[in-house]
């Protein structure tokens, strides 16, 4: 099945100090595009995979689950560490989970986490139906696109396959589990105006997790998808400083 138009992955060679940058459920690179390629323009190594059943169709999601999608980040992790002195991961929306996940798991390997509107628990009572519903009904509205800024639009689903909304709901428990296992410094992006995401999901990250380095900011001005909205450039300054601070041959290493 081709891709969408925009939804590749993306991959750079830098200098010492890498990121791995994780997209959300249903979305594609393109959501993340824009800060892998300021980070990349900064001399870091950059990979932004696609993860499966992503970017092209949703019923190609059906069949994967969330098992899949963390085992691309997985295996791109162990990539850049192969390669790079420091490694940073960030993610957008369910690439938080799979961020955290990766944090939990791997320890010391991941240096530092940048999240931008992390999911890590339902916001809805019909996801205890899920797994009678996905059985019944193949998919619902779509999440993509939530974004306040004119003109910008996100490469998405406009359908949410429900056996990958199941899967979805699975890891979340399993993220939710490992969150005192998480100790690395946080640098976490909320939307107050997000429409996929509530804040329910910041209070439990930040109750749960072991990490002492954590800083808060707010895209006042941004919707879900903060990385292509009004706040965007703060997103990537305030990562790239915070990989700077935490990882000094950040700064010398720009293209």
């Amino acid at each position: 099945m081709p891709l969408l138009p925009g939804a590749e992955p993306f991959h750079h060679q830098g200098g010492p100090v890498g990121a791995l940058l994780c997209h959300g459920f249903t979305g594609s690179p393109q959501s993340l595009r824009p800060w892998a390629d300021r980070l990349a323009a900064e001399g870091l190594t950059v990979s932004l995979p696609l993860l499966p059943g992503h970017g092209t169709r949703w019923q190609d999601m059906q069949i994967t689950r969330w098992e899949d999608w963390y085992a691309e980040v997985d295996r791109e992790l162990r990539a850049l560490t192969a390669s790079c002195a420091q490694v940073f991961v960030c993610g957008l929306s369910m690439g938080g989970a799979l961020a955290l996940r990766l944090a939990a798991r791997h320890g010391a390997a991941v240096s530092g986490l940048v999240l931008v509107n992390p999911s890590v628990r339902s916001d809805s009572p019909a996801t205890a139906l899920l797994p009678v519903l996905r059985h019944l009904v193949p998919s619902v509205a779509g999440v993509a696109n939530d974004i306040a800024a004119p003109g910008s639009t996100e490469i998405g689903y406009d359908r949410t396959p429900l056996h990958a909304a199941w899967s979805l709901s699975r890891l979340w428990r399993t993220v939710q589990a490992e969150l005192p296992q998480v100790s690395q410094p946080l640098l976490l992006f909320r939307s107050p105006q997000d429409h996929v995401v509530s804040p329910a999901n910041a209070r439990l990250l930040l109750g749960r997790i072991s990490s002492t380095d954590v800083e808060e900011r707010l895209c006042e001005r941004s919707f879900h998808v903060a990385t292509l909205d009004h706040d965007a450039e703060a997103v990537f300054e305030g990562s790239l400083d915070f990989i700077r601070r935490l990882a000094p041959a950040a700064t010398t290493d720009r293209v």
